[in-house]
């Protein structure tokens, strides 16, 4: 095979990210909305779908060798991650220290948290890695969906979890999934997320489809597939956001970071989002199964879009290759002529291609589901966006919006606001 092994013999080389899949989509829950469960069908019928100690020995000296910057961040994922034990995680911080080359190494673990254990979190702590919780909200909203493979409550278990995790000092944040259940209630949503004290959110619509109901997940390429029962509404989804962010930007700005929110601010301000949805092009987080495949994105492990194995093809070619490079620059050119015209283009740039199947009003396809509902979204922060992209460039913290923001929110529902309105 090609002994090509370093990013800058490429022209697309950039930062990237890999997300490990350790376990497959092995997992000791049973979500009704998992986009991963049905991708044990990937692996042939003789392969495990837990990777093996060589294979991520191989993928960190690769994976670090290929990197543009000072800092490498490894994220692992599942499926349940933690179904590994944790002499595999502190063999994989030790190939880490190994090839690290003067680097500094970050880890991402995303975890249901029914796991977790004191053994867990001293680890976990000792080696400063960030955990991610998943929990939907209330008990009522996360049993609605995650629960156990006998079809069990989890919450109670993931919040003990989480007051573990506080009890040892790590690090860690919320990935809550907005689904059918939750998406109509935000101000109880948030009303928890600051009884936890979670300090970092991040939350993912559930947009999901399915030939039948015993169908796995479809393609987004697939044009006949029908919605999921756990999927939101465009309309539920903008109202969610707007009232999320209404409740959010009286007092918490600065205090408590929910990604969407900040990366808005961040395209409003014309810098890098980081947040891929909201890029202008995607292609920086593949992913890597458990067998060495690796796919194009976590939301993109189909056939057409397996990019090799890396048993076989060096980890920088298939990072940085033209096929890569086309996926993420695709997110722009397949926009349809709609988004192209549309006035809050720079602020979603269509959002994530996975869900860019819908139809325009002119008929043509690649429209993304949600666009409703994230138009209804940057309408109304627009005008808490103009103050705090104004603050910002005059040196000013963006928090200060606060200080107006009851203003600003009584002038939105007459429509009336301006920055001039506000003394900008």
């Amino acid at each position: 095979m090609s002994t090509v092994n370093n990013a800058t013999a490429f022209p697309f080389a950039r930062p990237i990210y890999v997300t490990l899949k350790p376990v497959g989509p092995q997992c000791n829950m049973h979500c009704d909305y998992c986009y991963y469960a049905d991708k044990a069908g990937l692996y042939r019928q003789e392969e495990t779908q837990t990777m093996s100690i060589g294979l991520v020995e191989e993928f960190t000296r690769q994976y670090i060798s290929s990197q543009t910057a000072r800092q490498v961040l490894f994220i692992w994922h599942g499926g349940e991650p933690m179904l590994r034990p944790l002499s595999f995680y502190r063999r994989a911080v030790e190939l880490q220290q190994r090839y690290a080359a003067g680097r500094h190494i970050d880890n991402f673990i995303q975890t249901n948290g029914t796991l977790i254990d004191d053994e867990w979190c001293r680890f976990l702590r000792d080696h400063h890695w960030l955990v991610g919780i998943s929990i939907d909200g209330t008990q009522a909203m996360h049993d609605a969906y995650r629960r156990t493979r006998g079809g069990g409550a989890t919450w109670r278990q993931v919040m003990k979890a989480i007051d573990r995790l506080k009890h040892y000092g790590v690090d860690w944040n919320v990935m809550a999934t907005i689904n059918a259940c939750n998406v109509t209630q935000p101000e109880q949503f948030y009303s928890f997320i600051q009884s936890v004290d979670a300090r970092y959110i991040q939350f993912t619509p559930i947009v999901e489809r399915r030939q039948d109901i015993d169908m796995p997940l479809a393609s987004p390429d697939d044009t006949a597939a029908q919605m999921t029962a756990s999927s939101i509404t465009p309309s539920a989804w903008g109202n969610f956001l707007c009232s999320l962010f209404d409740l959010w930007v009286r007092h918490d700005v600065g205090h408590r970071f929910v990604q969407l929110f900040d990366a808005t601010l961040a395209n409003w301000c014309g810098v890098e989002p980081g947040l891929c949805a909201l890029s202008v092009h995607c292609g920086q987080a593949a992913v890597m199964e458990a067998n060495g495949d690796v796919y194009s994105c976590d939301h993109f492990v189909f056939h057409d879009y397996r990019l090799g194995n890396m048993r076989e093809r060096p980890l920088v070619a298939m990072l940085y290759g033209e096929a890569q490079h086309s996926f993420g620059q695709r997110k722009e050119l397949a926009l349809p002529s709609c988004c192209k015209k549309c006035s809050f283009l720079f602020a979603c740039h269509g959002e994530c291609p996975k869900n860019r199947f819908d139809v325009s009003a002119d008929g043509e396809r690649g429209l993304n589901y949600l666009c409703e509902g994230y138009r209804r979204f940057f309408r109304h922060v627009q005008p808490f966006m103009d103050y705090m992209r104004s603050e910002w460039r005059a040196g000013q913290p963006p928090a200060n919006v606060m200080n107006v923001a009851e203003e600003l929110l009584a002038c939105t529902k007459t429509g009336e606001t301006t920055m001039h309105d506000m003394g900008h």
